[in-house]
């Protein structure tokens, strides 16, 4: 409970810069977010029509993309924007199905996976209060919420920089999504929120291009290299900006 009220201040300096113009900027990122609803029901129905078995969801999705005509650079660019999959599923696409070089697929995985950040960290607050005064989606962000603060304890204890280390983290329970919705949670600022996740995905995709490309040893590496260097020169500016 604590945690949602520190991040009820947020709330409230959101709603009084301009909570109309965040409802409209959340409801068009939801309505991109049913369209690829919609996009990946009838991609889901084509693959089971075709019995492919044993291919994962990333590249069974990103094949019926391509069989509708629609450009290999905005497929991969469309799967890391997707909560379901981000980095962790377009780069994998990029360079194993595609074939493109590891550069360009990095590029355009990071480049999808930060297209919802800001509508998040700007919208989320206002919007989350609007409708929750409706059972349904009051049931919905308090699934949401408790959900993010179990699995984000290193945002509430360090901040800005848990944040980026919380991203960084290639898997199914981190994320740039998970990382806006705990930003908001735990009171983290726009100003600092926002370039600890665009650190966290730059290396979430080295990790995931280097266990690619090197194997497991080399990702540790390249990994927590970029990890380190991001680390000292963030906190170095968060204490700056505090000071």
């Amino acid at each position: 409970m604590p945690a949602r009220q520190t991040g009820g201040a947020l709330k409230r300096q959101c709603v009084s810069e301009g909570g109309g113009r965040h409802l409209v900027l959340l409801g068009a990122l939801a309505v991109l977010a049913i369209v690829f609803a919609l996009v990946v029901l009838d991609v889901a129905a084509s693959s089971g029509e075709e019995g492919e078995r044993g291919i994962p969801a990333r590249e069974r999705f990103a094949r019926s993309l391509e069989q509708h005509g629609i450009p290999r650079e905005l497929i991969v660019v469309a799967i890391a924007t997707l909560p379901v999959f981000e980095l962790r599923g377009s780069i994998p696409v990029a360079l194993g199905l595609f074939q493109m070089t590891w550069w360009y697929g990095f590029c355009l995985s990071v480049v999808g996976n930060l297209i919802p950040v800001v509508p998040l960290l700007i919208a989320l607050g206002p919007v989350s209060q609007r409708l929750s005064r409706f059972a349904i989606w009051d049931r919905f962000f308090q699934w949401l919420f408790a959900r993010t603060r179990r699995r984000s304890d290193i945002v509430r204890r360090y901040g800005a920089v848990g944040l980026m280390l919380f991203v960084a983290i290639p898997l199914p329970v981190t994320g740039a999504w998970t990382g806006c919705v705990a930003a908001f949670l735990f009171g983290v600022d726009l100003m600092q929120a926002l370039p600890a996740i665009i650190l966290g995905v730059c290396i979430a995709g080295t990790v995931v291009t280097s266990l690619i490309k090197l194997g497991v040893v080399g990702a540790i590496i390249a990994g927590g290299a970029l990890t380190f260097i991001a680390l000292t020169s963030f906190m170095g500016w968060v204490r700056r900006d505090r000071a």
